[in-house]
């Protein structure tokens, strides 16, 4: 049984079918108006399955989903020459990357609205998620009980439950957690807004929290990229690297792109992930194509690169 008839009004059914009007004075047996509500549900449900599958609501042709899951790093991945930017500009034709950033929170809000961002009735799951929380979770706890801090012990099992949710979404879903990069204490101090409680944001709280769920991804055999230490790689990293101490610059977002890329090339998963192994959307000669020096050609800019300040590998 989907529904309770007494339930049931005109206005919650909500599927253009205009037997209902009658059925309250022509039905008046119970199983009747429960089979009419039951085929309502479903009707419903049909409608609500062909939107999430692209009826009428997505663009096609089908693409891979690369969805980035997280706070302010990810929200924010696509200002300033983003690590969300860059990647989108190297899957171009490749794949579709959603964005699912939220500035401010940490792995505990993630939990609570896994369900939502991630659904796993969903018609059509990401082939890639790459998850970001760290940041604030290694905050200072303030004195209210306020604020983003998540003691370590907790944040390791948030993201234990969101590797195992996402896990779950299907067998082709994979995974890369990023772990909590450093910070340029000093900018943090010179750019706290009166506005705002003294934020605690040292070097060494992002280290413990980085090296925890590092330890968590190889426990769970989960890909990890080590922000911590490659970004510190980078010679003068903490002027370099971030835009207020915190969130990254450009500079910044290029170390992200590699490490990621890194990983995507090393893996063996089948079908890879890596953009140089995925097809692209297409990629046929075309005689509208630019007409090469010899006049009876063309060439094909499908696959051309020259474009990008860096040529990833």
């Amino acid at each position: 049984m989907l529904g309770n008839y007494n339930q049931f009004s005109i206005s919650l059914c909500n599927c253009n079918c205009n037997t209902h009007t009658h059925c309250f004075f022509i039905l008046g047996v119970q199983g009747k108006l429960q089979r009419i509500l039951d085929s309502c549900v479903l009707r419903r449900r049909r409608i609500n399955s062909r939107s999430r599958e692209g009826g009428g609501v997505m663009v096609g042709p089908a693409r891979p989903l690369f969805v980035l899951f997280g706070s302010s790093i990810v929200q924010l991945s696509f200002s300033n020459g983003g690590w969300g930017a860059i990647l989108s500009d190297i899957y171009a034709r490749k794949v579709d990357i959603i964005l699912r950033g939220y500035y401010g929170w940490n792995s505990r809000r993630a939990v609570q609205t896994l369900d939502q961002v991630f659904p796993k009735d969903a018609a059509v799951q990401p082939s890639l998620v790459i998850v970001y929380f760290g940041g604030n979770d290694s905050m200072g706890p303030h004195p209210s009980g306020l604020g983003p801090h998540v003691p370590l012990p907790e944040y390791i099992e948030n993201m234990r439950k969101i590797a195992i949710h996402l896990k779950n979404l299907s067998d082709k879903t994979r995974i890369i957690f990023l772990s909590c990069p450093p910070v340029n204490e000093a900018k943090v101090r010179e750019n706290q807004s009166p506005y705002l409680s003294e934020l605690v944001r040292t070097n060494e709280l992002c280290r413990i929290y980085s090296d925890a769920l590092i330890e968590l991804c190889q426990e769970m055999d989960v890909k990890v990229v080590d922000l911590w230490t490659a970004i510190q790689k980078r010679e003068d990293w903490s002027n370099t690297c971030f835009t207020d101490g915190i969130h990254l610059s450009a500079e910044g977002s290029k170390v992200v792109v590699e490490e990621i890329l890194k990983v995507l090339k090393q893996a063996e998963w089948e079908p890879s992930l890596h953009w140089k192994s995925m097809p692209t959307e297409f990629p046929e000669d075309s005689p509208y194509d630019l007409v090469a020096s010899d006049g009876k050609t063309t060439i094909n800019p499908s696959e051309w690169t020259f474009h990008r300040e860096i040529q990833w590998d």
